[in-house]
């Protein structure tokens, strides 16, 4: 196997310029006139590129921009010991030692292992010294290849000549008594270089403090799992990461340390203190043990997270956490009015500003059950009782679902601080009619308001107000402020004028206005424009007439398709979902035939150009069909716990089950086009909050 570095390749006390990118289309003219790459263009263009998702500067004067690229033909390393220093990054200052790593877009393992012991071998003092004090160019290639190329008596039999002795496999080594155990997952876009040295830092920093740490490299060369033991046994996890984690569910329920690679790098000690502090502190973030709603940071093809997956991940964060809320308040809800009828949540004549539900709630009990004798479509006494606490207590969850919905994507973005000031614009958006649009907006507002606060550099003595007092009442008067101010009129005026227009829509035009309807009950599933559908129903039911009781009927049956359809796509072709999604959709039968269209957020947020346009045509066909049936309903929402407030049952029936046929035909056959394999879709949107890696790249940075 042809050697890593010549003599040519090594530029020892060189000018090579004032910035690192200078030094690097410098190495990578050196790469090319070794004929090792077909253009120092493109190399160097790949090198920048990677190096612009994340500095290569390491602590202690040292540099190692790596790529993978077509340019490259064979594995290379170039290295210059610069004068004068050149900024790579590096928290200490600027570097003195720079490796350009090389690697073929398509390297074999063999050139992998050996880019990969250089970068180990570079956290070690004793190694950069020597590169300092060698006073040749020959010198640094016998360094080098003594590093990456041990003698052969030292590799086992059937390794490759030349290459290391791979890291044994991690194993379940007894844990000694009274001693702390961490297990650690590090990978980085490339697994060439921050791969392996943040593992290498971070088992010095165990060691040094006396902590049991088990390691698993997600790199180039390979991964042997850490075993089930090891982690069972560990007090905490830490993910020094910058992309996924794979098979991340063997670590659910441990307290958990995450961030990129880099801080690892350069703070493992703190990382190691955060990470035994985390064990201990029973409210402390752990993994997530369900794989929810899918990995919030989709990777893209450089490993790291693209500026859209990074939206995506902060808006299903959300989503995952408001959920909950919808499920339980819904069908409190829906038992309340299959308890207490129709009329439970109409105002009470006899108490003023007051629902039955309410006003029975307050002043009744089971001692002292409400009557409302002769009132068609309310049942008093015990049931009635019952389905006022009921569809209260319904009501109470779903007042939650928009603060929820603004205060976790708050949280996905600046994590804690985030919480307060995403309440409470969520709060604010539903006061001032501003509703699931407003909490969408407000909730990233208040984040990067939390973020940007909590990144004040503060004087020592008021720095323990930042996170109590600071960040709290800065952030949510900065965020509120703007949505009270500059937001929520707008945003309000955009339902109330779809309400209006739907209202033009009535009269002769029922088939056209089902068709509608249905599209906009699943054009965002429980979103402004679902809402405004479903406001524009339910403010009809106060005249009773047949008109507005056939809208009420085509806006819950359509908006009960979504969920059954991708219960039914998960169930018909489970192949094309991952094990999340089909859980979520056996949960979701429950919440389509409950109305509770949210049921399908989770496989729009994945999945939007499939999963939206198929609910739609599932959603307008139902519409359809209900509306030129002129079926009748009397309750504002319940799904099949309402059967009994509506007229033509068996049509309604029949409507919504085309259209879960239809819906569940439409998504199955988009999937199926094109689609990722399951095992390629990420896993868990809620949890990678601290990957570091912005930019995407093409392919060949990967």
């Amino acid at each position: 196997m042809p050697a890593l570095i010549t003599p040519d390749l090594v530029a020892l006390d060189a000018d090579l310029g004032a910035d690192k990118s200078t030094v690097v289309r410098r190495l990578a003219a050196l790469v090319a006139g070794d004929g090792r790459a077909t253009s120092a263009d493109g190399l160097a263009d790949d090198a920048l590129a990677r190096e612009a998702q994340a500095a290569t500067g390491l602590p202690g004067g040292i540099a190692i921009p790596h790529c993978r690229s077509e340019s490259v033909t064979e594995a290379s390393l170039a290295f210059a010991r610069l004068s004068p220093k050149v900024d790579f990054g590096a928290p200490d200052g600027p570097a003195d030692l720079v490796f350009l790593i090389a690697a073929p877009a398509h390297g074999d393992a063999d050139h992998l292992t050996l880019l990969t012991a250089l970068a180990r071998a570079l956290v070690r003092p004793e190694f950069v010294a020597s590169l300092r004090a060698a006073g040749s160019d020959a010198e640094v290639v016998a360094l080098v290849q003594e590093v990456v190329a041990p003698e052969p008596a030292a590799a086992p039999v059937g390794s490759p000549a030349g290459a290391p002795a791979p890291t044994p496999a991690p194993a379940a080594q007894p844990q000694a008594a009274g001693r702390r155990s961490l297990v650690v997952v590090s990978a980085c876009p490339t697994g060439i270089a921050h791969t392996y040295m943040a593992a290498d830092k971070l088992t010095a920093a165990a060691q040094a403090a006396g902590i049991d740490l088990h390691v698993e490299t997600q790199g180039s060369s390979g991964s042997t799992p850490l075993a089930p033991e090891v982690i069972r046994n560990a007090d905490a996890v830490i993910f020094a990461v910058d992309v996924g984690v794979k098979d991340r569910d063997r670590f659910a329920g441990k307290a958990l340390v995450q961030s990129g690679t880099k801080r690892a790098i350069n703070e493992p000690d703190v990382m190691i203190r955060e990470a035994l502090a985390a064990a201990d502190d029973p409210n402390a973030r752990r993994v997530p043990g369900d794989g929810a709603a899918g990995e919030a940071a989709a990777a893209s093809s450089a490993g790291g997270p693209s500026t859209g997956a990074e939206i995506r991940r902060w808006l299903l964060t959300g989503v995952s956490y408001m959920i909950p809320f919808v499920a339980a308040g819904g069908l409190l809800i829906a038992l309340g009015f299959l308890f207490g009828g129709y009329q439970i949540v109409t105002p009470n004549p006899d108490v003023e500003g007051q629902s039955y539900a309410l006003s029975w709630l307050q002043n009744n009990s089971f001692l002292n059950l409400p009557s409302a004798p002769g009132v068609e479509g309310l049942n008093d006494g015990f049931w009635g009782y019952l389905g006022a606490i009921c569809t209260v207590l319904g009501q109470a969850a779903f007042g939650f679902l928009v603060p929820a919905l603004a205060g976790y994507i708050a949280y996905a973005i600046a994590d804690r601080p985030g919480i307060v000031p995403g309440f409470v614009i969520g709060a604010v958006s539903v006061t001032l009619d501003a509703g699931f649009l407003g909490g969408l907006v407000g909730g990233i507002i208040a984040g990067f308001a939390a973020l940007w606060i909590g990144r004040w550099k503060l004087p020592a003595g008021v720095r323990g107000l930042q996170p109590v007092v600071i960040i709290p009442l800065l952030a949510t008067l900065i965020s509120s402020g703007i949505m009270a101010v500059f937001l929520a009129r707008p945003l309000a005026a955009a339902v109330e004028g779809l309400g209006n227009w739907l209202n033009g829509l009535s009269g002769s035009s029922a088939i056209l206005l089902g068709i509608i309807l249905g599209l906009m009950m699943c054009f965002d599933l429980g979103g402004p424009v679902n809402k405004a559908a479903y406001l524009f129903a339910t403010a009809g039911l106060a005249s009773q007439t047949s008109g507005s009781l056939i809208i009420m009927a085509t806006v819950m049956a359509a908006g009960m398709v979504p969920p059954l359809a991708m219960a039914l796509s998960t169930a018909i072709r489970p192949k094309l979902y991952t094990p999340a999604e089909r859980d979520q959709g056996k949960a979701a039968w429950l919440l389509g035939l409950s109305f509770i269209s949210e049921g399908a957020i989770p496989f729009a947020a994945a999945d939007p150009l499939r999963v939206i346009p198929s609910m739609m045509l599932g959603g307008a066909t139902t519409g359809a069909i209900v509306a030129a049936s002129g079926v009748e309903l009397r309750a504002p929402h319940g799904g099949i716990f309402v059967f009994f407030a509506m007229s033509n049952v068996l049509v309604f029936v029949v409507a919504l089950v085309v259209g879960t046929i239809v819906g569940a035909l439409a998504v199955t056959i988009a999937k199926s086009i094109g689609r990722r394999k399951t095992e390629e879709v990420p896993e868990d949107a809620v949890d990678l909050q601290h990957a570091h890696v912005p930019a995407h790249t093409p392919p060949v940075r990967a």
